[in-house]
């Protein structure tokens, strides 16, 4: 579900070359699976003082194929749609670029699909079934944010959505599979993340904002208006810092979770790159920094945790 960042400037390559694969699951996304993943098991280390290291491996894996196989629901239906085409800011270019046939690109993510599923049985088989059931949920919502009748990233509720799946659930999936509950704390720390992914994908919409006005879509940027949505971004970065500033001050999680105050000047950085601009290349970096702050925070929280149990 995460935004997309600027195309590789490399010479093109044709579709059998092993990079126009690899970039068509939009590698620099995958972070923001993997971060989640790790926070999420680090509580878990806190909450019960180890770790299943096939559960760990299995949900990690499993994430990453499911964020992969969403990048390419994303290049297949916005191929569909008419929205990408060789020029487009933000896509692995698979279809438009290299010639791989749409079907491929398809049947590929489907097939990523599965070996996630297979994962989800083992840890299923581990844990409980009603995992499941939240896997399911999950696999329909990557399938439906650009897919279906009326895709999920075409509507306002994007962020919401992203946020939601990307950060809270993964984080609380990966805490209950290492312990067998969910705890408040486990829910409490996972919420900068919520607004974290969010943020990325209000960063992809800022700018993206022209192009998917003419497009018919009605995406929060574009019901906010470019500067309203920029400050939105910047609250969204202020919550979540102060957000572990006031569980630091609860007692809630250790002081040593300060250390997300490190990734503040990509916040910043972000932020103010959207400032004054319209044109999607000249936004590029900010969208860059935007994803780089979900992904230090995330990994700078799991850092935090680790330390404070030393």
């Amino acid at each position: 579900m995460q935004p997309q960042l600027q195309p590789s400037s490399s010479p093109a390559v044709n579709g059998a070359d092993w990079r126009v694969w690899w970039q068509l699951t939009r590698p620099h996304t995958l972070t923001a699976a993997f971060a989640p993943v790790l926070l999420g098991t680090a509580l878990a280390i806190e909450y019960s003082g180890g770790i299943h290291w096939g559960m760990f491996l299995a949900m990690l894996i499993a994430s990453l194929l499911i964020q992969a196989a969403t990048n390419m629901f994303n290049e297949y239906y916005d191929f569909k749609r008419g929205l990408d085409n060789e020029n487009s800011v933000g896509i692995g270019g698979a279809i438009v670029r290299h010639g791989i046939k749409p079907k491929t690109v398809l049947n590929l993510a489907f097939g990523l699909y599965g070996i996630s599923v297979l994962l989800g049985i083992y840890i299923c088989m581990s844990t409980s079934w009603w995992v499941a059931a939240v896997g399911v949920v999950s696999l329909a919502a990557g399938y439906l944010y650009t897919g279906g009748p009326l895709p999920i990233a075409y509507t306002p509720f994007g962020e919401l959505v992203a946020g939601f799946f990307m950060g809270v659930l993964i984080i609380l999936i990966s805490f209950y599979i290492q312990t067998g509950t969910v705890t408040p704390t486990s829910v409490l720390v996972s919420f900068p993340s919520f607004l974290l992914v969010g943020a990325i994908l209000l960063a992809n919409n800022i700018r993206d904002l022209d192009g998917d006005k003419e497009f018919g879509r009605k995406t929060l940027a574009i019901l906010l208006g470019r500067k309203g949505a920029i400050r939105l971004l910047a609250g969204m970065f202020i919550v979540s810092y102060a957000w572990v500033i006031g569980l630091i001050i609860a007692g809630v999680v250790s002081p040593w979770l300060a250390i997300v105050a490190l990734s503040i000047p990509k916040a910043v950085k972000a932020t103010k790159g959207f400032i004054g601009k319209s044109n999607p290349l000249q936004m590029m970096p900010a969208m860059a920094a935007t994803a780089k702050t979900n992904t230090i925070f995330g990994l700078l929280l799991s850092v935090g945790i680790f330390i404070s149990l030393i």
